[in-house]
């Protein structure tokens, strides 16, 4: 690790024999192979809800990538790998947008990136051959894991034949701790037996509200620490 905090707030787990660590800012990090594993960026979301009218802030590209940098600073990650959604839509193509990714390839050019591709890929296009993504679909294996956008047999049949522990995204996964007088929906990791699916690490993304499923383990992030609730 880089930093001498670099795991604050995370959560170690060991999963398909290797041991990886949930981390506060709604990524997971791969000791191993140096291998920050990201879902659902959704890189230009913001432009594609400007494009249609709708006043939305600005900025989020900006503050995708210095998310990224952060972590792989924090972590010496030599590789990330995108779980899908890289791009939103076919906005996420504009000149602002672009000029911001290849500004920051420019400056991370040794980076190893893989996009394992997903649904809004697939409208979307594939991002700039400039920006040096290798693109793949799912299943995508390496070692024991099979890097997936869908979790669910029903959307892609990939947990009866992944080759590996599924490491998915897509949902945007969200659980609601609630008392007697009022409720907090945070982003989650949901664990299960034979794939994880990881919360969405793209500024306006949102959360979808999860119901876990028989052997689910919940870990919550608060942004600043991960923790275990069901």
């Amino acid at each position: 690790m880089s930093g001498a905090n670099a795991n604050a707030g995370s959560v170690a787990l060991r999963v398909a024999g290797e041991t990886v660590l949930l981390l506060p800012e709604k990524a997971l990090y791969w000791p191993s192979q140096a291998m920050l594993v990201i879902a659902d960026i959704h890189f230009g979301k913001a432009a594609a809800f400007r494009a249609l009218g709708v006043p939305v802030p600005r900025g989020t590209t900006s503050e995708n990538l210095a998310g990224l940098d952060a972590l792989v600073d924090a972590h010496g990650a030599r590789h990330i790998v995108f779980l899908g959604d890289f791009l939103h839509a076919r906005a996420a193509h504009t000149s602002a947008t672009q000029q911001a990714m290849l500004a920051w390839r420019g400056r991370r050019s040794k980076l190893q990136l893989t996009l394992v591709r997903g649904n809004h890929d697939r409208h979307a296009g594939d991002p700039a051959a400039a920006l040096g993504i290798a693109l793949v679909d799912e299943p995508h294996a390496i070692g024991p894991f099979a890097f997936c956008h869908h979790p669910d047999l029903e959307l892609a049949p990939i947990q009866s034949g992944a080759p590996g522990y599924a490491l998915a995204g897509h949902i945007h996964p969200a659980y609601v701790l609630a008392t007697r007088f009022d409720a907090l929906r945070l982003p989650c990791f949901v664990v299960g037996r034979e794939r994880m699916i990881l919360p969405s690490f793209g500024a306006f993304t949102g959360g979808h509200a999860i119901r876990p499923e028989a052997g689910d383990t919940i870990y919550v992030t608060s942004g600043d620490a991960v923790h275990c609730v069901r």
